[in-house]
């Protein structure tokens, strides 16, 4: 099975948990616009949900599937969060921020009851390394890539797509990539980073593992796997 169908599988697996009534985050990237593309069609069938999206792409994929929209202004809490990540270690730790929404992303995770993390088995590893996205203020770019520096490893600003320049968050910042040279603690690098004057934020997120869950897809189905402390033994949903 190619990699196209997995990643369809799960995000259509988790669009199954969606339920009437819901208040919806919505990741970026590619395994959740099949997530998208499901709810609409539960929509047209009755389904009645609000969605907050974590990036203008995916506004713009959930209005073309007719899927209301709200914001964090208008709601206290997010009932489930369906989205992506980078990299997944056994205790649900990630790495999020290819897509450069990571720093909305967390803001949707933090107000979540649920984080639901759509993947394919190849995002599961035994310990986070990186490259962790940094989204920086343009002021702050270059004393803050001589800071990571100095921690270890190697810094890159990354660069766009069809366009000069780098990469530009939908919140108008820089996005850089930094890979550690070094074994590191999530937690702790986490906050090391995020206290860097000039830094937005940025993709690890170590401070959801309570409630997030995780649907792998792979050639033989869709499985939720619970985190390495909890596991009973998982089968194909």
């Amino acid at each position: 099975m190619d990699i196209t169908r997995i990643k369809q599988m799960a995000g259509e697996k988790a669009a199954t948990m969606v339920h009437d009534g819901m208040i919806v985050g919505l990741g970026t990237g590619s395994t959740v616009a099949y997530t998208i593309e499901k709810l609409g069609e539960r929509i047209k069938t009755g389904l009645c949900i609000q969605c907050i999206p974590t990036s203008i792409q995916t506004a713009m994929r959930a209005m073309n599937h007719q899927i209301p929209l709200t914001s964090l202004d208008l709601v206290s809490h997010i009932d489930i969060t369906i989205d992506g990540a980078d990299q997944i270690d056994p205790t649900f730790q990630l790495i999020k921020g290819r897509g450069a929404a990571h720093v909305r992303e967390k803001i949707v995770a933090q107000v979540s009851d649920l984080l639901l993390i759509v993947a394919d088995q190849s995002k599961c590893v035994s310990a986070l390394t990186g490259p962790i996205p940094v989204e920086v203020i343009a002021f702050g770019l270059y004393p803050v890539i001589l800071a990571l520096k100095k921690m270890g490893g190697t810094v890159i600003v990354r660069e766009g797509q069809k366009k000069d320049g780098p990469v530009i968050s939908d919140n108008g910042n820089i996005v850089i990539d930094y890979t550690p040279d070094f074994l590191f603690d999530p937690v702790l690098l986490e906050s090391v980073i995020t206290m860097l004057p000039g830094v937005v934020g940025c993709g690890i997120f170590s401070g959801f593992t309570k409630k997030t869950r995780v649907i792998i897809a792979g050639d033989t189905g869709c499985r939720i796997v619970p985190a390495q402390s909890e596991d009973n033994g998982t089968g194909l949903i």
